[in-house]
């Protein structure tokens, strides 16, 4: 009988790509590490990971579970029911697969996952991404064997501090800067110009795409180009301001070509984007989320402007200030160069590695 494959990891996380991105860099060191590796990813079925995580050559589930919304909606009736069919899920995919080490990057869909894969004996890990800790992850915190943080602060909405790592947020290990013509290229863009990149994450922001079409004749006039994501679920509003010097998509998937084309980038301050602009060392303005617990896109943004690695942009002055700031920092070679140098002292470019030692460490325990 033929001997079966001990290094299974099962990975749970997404929604958005800020809990999927982190742990497909865990994974892909995992398979430069261990190419002989089973690799399963397990996420919902109409979020960021059921498209992005088979691109990556990764092996997909789904199950049901959708979260619970904070406002009051109809959907959230449903919700006992869908946690509990997704925690029968779960089981039945952990009962095949039988993981060695299950590894959670936060967001409701890891909740049923990690815990059916601790009844069935894995090793858990669990990736925090950001300052202040998701209520799946804090819920999970018993199951889990070892805990990644990437904020030192975070540590203390944990209650077992031995289990506690501070490795940084994970990158994907195909980021990188590639020529910026080239890139520029790509995009149907003119070399000559200065380019900004604007992102709101993975699914969009309301107020950024708001603020950015009250500016864009000022941002045109200016002799300036955009490549602008919008966010699948704001797409068919704005495609309308799509013109040879501004490129209206609803998502970017080459994230490395974007990021090389970009002399200035606009985004928010999830942990992830944080990570992969201090990595590659690209100037950033953060625009950071109201609508995160305890603010932590805020403390994020500040720590790096502290530092006079970033500059911030609070939602509320974003239709008064964007043209202004944008232009004033792409006329001043000397304060971008700067922010470049100063931000990738923010980097972490190990974490990925790191976890992924650990996760292989743990299955070799079970």
């Amino acid at each position: 009988m033929k001997k079966r494959n001990p290094y299974r990891f099962l990975f749970a996380g997404g929604g958005t790509g800020g809990h999927l991105y982190p742990a497909l860099a865990v994974a892909q060191q995992i398979r430069l590490l261990k190419p002989e590796a089973d690799i399963l990813f397990v996420g919902a079925k109409n979020k960021i990971e059921s498209k992005v995580v088979p691109e990556y050559g990764f092996k997909f589930k789904s199950i049901w579970i959708s979260g619970f919304s904070r406002k009051i909606a109809a959907g959230n009736l449903l919700f006992p029911l869908r946690l509990f069919v997704s925690a029968v899920q779960s089981f039945g995919i952990c009962f095949r697969f039988n993981p060695r080490t299950a590894v959670g990057s936060g967001a409701y869909v890891s909740g049923p996952v990690i815990w059916a894969a601790s009844i069935i004996g894995a090793k858990i890990i669990l990736l925090e991404q950001n300052s202040y800790p998701g209520i799946t992850n804090r819920i999970l915190e018993k199951k889990a064997s070892e805990i990644h943080i990437t904020f030192e602060e975070s540590g203390k909405y944990f209650r077992d501090n031995s289990k506690l790592k501070l490795s940084g947020n994970p990158v994907r290990i195909d980021l990188r800067l590639d020529d910026k013509s080239e890139a520029k290229k790509n995009f149907g863009l003119d070399n000559s110009k200065k380019t900004i990149l604007i992102i709101g994450g993975s699914g969009g922001a309301g107020k950024i795409n708001k603020s950015v079409a009250a500016n864009l004749a000022k941002i045109k006039a200016a002799g300036l180009q955009v490549i602008w994501q919008t966010g699948q679920y704001y797409y068919n509003e704005y495609k309308q301001y799509e013109s040879d010097s501004v490129k209206v998509l609803p998502f970017i998937g080459n994230m490395s070509m974007a990021y090389s084309a970009c002399d200035l980038l606009i985004a928010r301050s999830g942990a992830t984007t944080i990570a992969e602009v201090s990595y590659l060392g690209v100037p950033v303005i953060f625009v950071p989320s109201p609508n995160v617990a305890a603010n932590h896109q805020y403390q994020n943004a500040k720590a790096l402007k502290d530092a006079e690695a970033a500059e911030i942009i609070e939602d509320r002055n974003l239709d008064a200030e964007l043209f202004s700031i944008v232009n004033k920092l792409l006329n001043n070679e000397e304060k971008l160069t700067s922010l470049k140098r100063n931000i990738t002292t923010f980097s972490k470019p190990e974490a990925a590695r790191i976890i992924a030692e650990r996760a292989i460490r743990l299955a070799e325990t079970v």
